[in-house]
């Protein structure tokens, strides 16, 4: 969307201007690059096949020519001893903080286990049911770029392991002590001192044997977490040989806000969201121009005294973020329903009821006290959430990206089964597939299967 700024930090444009923004979050630069990492790294060089697990020599080697770990280091794992060691150095606070946020995640996160259990119902002559289990190895990503992000530790080993995982492999590239320190709260089985492609190559293909360099490391059933371009070019090549839980984009903050809303607030809750990356989104859709004019206000106010390199990451972002001026609240919900955001406030008179009419969101923070940094930070619910527009048809990490829901059915009286037998045979002779018919007739104690007939 290309509109006149007119040196504004919110672009202001009229609802017929919004357009839903829907790209690739795959860069295509970084999915070649991507690509040739994971080849380099595996010990099958047939590019056809998924076969090959990472070779521990080449991973040192590229771990170290893209800056994960020092020169000098002879290995890529951190040990338990090292991310305890981590956790006792944290001053009191900061020890308090993290098992506050850890408790607070982990409760969320274990009532939604809850939530989903195996059941069981009466079908012709029989049982059907499902069961709910874990997958057995969980792959979590937590990015250490710009700023260390032990948040995004807690969140993903966390809710594997109240999913039940077994084994959970922790990846994160030049890990700062606080990162550590959160691995060893969260009970992370292994630490993957490395990031990139590199680090989901690993999780996904596992290292095969205990080696010089470090232990062997499971491959995993699943990998989630967010990360940089490499990393989610990564992820959508290995989709499917294991599973992910989303293919992330630029974060980005959706504000609706009426006159009772609080510029102030607003305006600090904008530029949160925009110090996270150049390319992320914060949106305000408002039912008051005062309202969007003393947000413009304050976010230049509150901008000046943001310290480096903040500021100037959140000054770059907002240049693709927008303020629309709304007939009512029931077109701030439309739009906000189209742009499917991942963040979700509502800053508004009767908030709880405008929230329950929003159907599209990443999360929803309902009212001024609800900030989206609360979310971040741990009050329960999960911070990895969809991203451009995904939000229509997807939702956040959740226990649910490591269970596995899986069917299964028996007959106990084969004669009080046949109308569901006949029923099959009928049905597969109109789709054509004359071999299910006979394997229904099979069971038929009515219908002789037409194998057994004569031939003609």
């Amino acid at each position: 969307m290309s509109v006149d700024s007119n040196e504004k930090y919110l672009t202001p444009i009229t609802p017929d201007q919004v357009r839903l923004e829907i790209k690739d979050p795959v860069d295509p630069t970084a999915l070649t690059q991507a690509k040739d990492i994971l080849k380099e790294l595996r010990t099958s060089d047939d590019e056809t096949t998924l076969n090959g697990t990472v070779d521990p020599t080449r991973l040192m080697s590229v771990a170290k020519k893209l800056g994960d770990i020092p020169a000098e280091m002879a290995t890529y794992v951190a040990t338990k001893e090292e991310c305890k060691a981590a956790f006792d150095g944290l001053s009191d606070v900061e020890r308090t903080s993290l098992e506050n946020i850890h408790a607070r995640v982990l409760a969320f996160a274990t009532a939604q286990r809850k939530s989903v259990t195996d059941c069981v119902i009466d079908i012709p002559g029989g049982k059907a049911g499902h069961t709910v289990s874990p997958c057995s190895a969980a792959g979590c990503y937590a990015p250490g770029g710009r700023y260390p992000l032990p948040s995004s530790v807690v969140m993903t080993a966390v809710t594997a392991k109240a999913a039940g995982c077994e084994t959970v492999v922790l990846a994160s590239p030049r890990p700062a002590p606080i990162t550590l320190a959160a691995a060893y709260v969260a009970g992370a089985d292994l630490f993957l001192k490395i990031g990139g492609a590199q680090a989901i190559a690993t999780m996904a293909y596992g290292i095969e044997k205990d080696n010089e360099f470090g232990p062997s490391v499971p491959r995993c059933d699943t990998i989630v977490g967010p990360g940089n371009k490499w990393v989610t070019a990564a992820k959508s090549i290995v989709q499917g040989y294991c599973g992910i839980d989303m293919l992330a984009g630029p974060s980005e903050v959706l504000v609706i806000a009426d006159e009772t809303a609080n510029a102030e607030v607003v305006a600090a809750d904008l530029i949160a969201q925009a110090e996270h990356d150049v390319v992320a989104r914060a949106i305000l859709l408002s039912t008051s121009q005062k309202v969007i004019d003393d947000v413009e206000a304050e976010v230049c106010n509150q901008l000046s005294s943001l310290p480096e390199p903040n500021k100037s990451t959140a000054s770059e972002a907002f240049r693709q973020s927008f303020a629309v001026l709304c007939k009512d609240i029931d077109e701030c919900i439309r739009i906000s329903d189209d742009i499917a955001p991942e963040h979700l406030e509502i800053q508004t008179e009767n908030a709880m009821e405008v929230g329950k009419k929003c159907s599209n969101y990443g999360g929803l923070f309902i009212g001024e006290h609800a900030a989206e940094v609360l979310g971040d930070y741990g009050a329960g619910p999960n911070h990895t959430l969809p991203t451009g527009g995904t939000g229509r048809y997807t939702g956040g990490l959740s226990v649910f990206n490591f269970l596995r829901i899986r069917t299964w059915m028996r007959i106990d009286d084969q004669k009080a089964s046949q109308n569901m037998v006949n029923d099959s045979i009928v049905m597969a002779r109109l789709e054509g597939l004359e071999g299910h018919a006979r394997a229904a007739e099979a069971r038929s104690l009515t219908v002789e299967p037409a194998y057994k007939k004569p031939k003609n």
